[in-house]
């Protein structure tokens, strides 16, 4: 009996110290839709509308197609400097204008048949020329997203550049005088002269088209610009003929 009464104390003070009503944890429920290829997630949109702010630097390369005996054809090596706004549009499109100075260095040499000495004998101008022009550029961009703040992105549109001086340096002494008078009558500078002033039009518009990376607030982008009007002026002669094209590279910098 004590047996008993011994066995009854001990499964009370059981079910004291365990009792039926312990708090237990609820069971967690698996998120399927992580493994669901079908599932689409909502990538957070990066891009916005507004108004960004550039300053450029780079390397610029323009052609002079010509032909014409007056200018030699050459091409022109400089720099150019500026600064743009672009207007964000829906869709990764954007419109950029602004303002650019450019400054640009070029020689050749015209080998001429003397008409002094012997018809094998050759006689050499030697032309120097720096360019100064303005550029005013229209053009609409389109960005493609690649990778958190790296973008690739490709424009295209007209620019206008506006002439303001490109000074010929001209090296003709070692001209014979029968070569010389012949050149003069042809229409071919011997002397310093502006070309803006005497030999072309100031205003060349042209179609251009390029692209390049982005990341974050800086970009390196390279383009090529097609001439679309005659630079040339007629000067009694309407089969005159002069284009400019160009090519550049330059580093970019938001502001804002």
């Amino acid at each position: 009996m004590k047996k008993l009464y011994t066995l009854l104390l001990i499964c009370a003070f059981s079910l004291s110290v365990y009792p039926d009503d312990v708090k237990r944890p609820d069971l967690q429920i698996a998120d399927n839709s992580f493994f669901d290829p079908t599932a689409k997630k909502k990538v957070e949109e990066s891009y916005h509308f507004g108004v960004e702010y550039r300053i450029e630097a780079g390397y610029v390369q323009h052609e002079q197609r010509t032909r014409e005996l007056s200018y030699p054809q050459l091409f022109l090596h400089g720099v150019r400097v500026g600064a743009t706004f672009t207007f964000r549009l829906p869709l990764h499109f954007g419109v950029q204008t602004g303002l650019y100075y450019t400054a640009a260095f070029g020689k050749h040499e015209q080998h001429w048949r003397s008409m002094s000495t012997q018809a094998t004998q050759e006689e050499i101008i030697d032309n120097r020329v720096i360019e100064h022009n303005l550029t005013i550029p229209a053009r609409v961009y389109y960005t493609i997203p690649l990778w958190r703040e790296l973008n690739l992105f490709f424009f295209t549109g007209l620019q206008v550049h506006v002439g303001l001086a490109e000074s010929c340096y001209v090296d003709s002494d070692n001209l014979t005088p029968g070569t010389k008078e012949w050149l003069i009558k042809q229409g071919v500078h011997t002397e310093n002269y502006d070309r803006m002033v005497s030999d072309r039009h100031r205003v060349n518009a042209q179609w251009g088209l390029g692209g390049g990376l982005e990341w974050d607030k800086y970009r390196l982008q390279s383009g090529y610009d097609f001439g679309l009007n005659n630079l040339a002026r007629p000067n009694g002669n309407t089969h005159r003929y002069m284009a400019e094209w160009g090519w550049f590279v330059s580093f970019c910098i938001r502001l804002k």
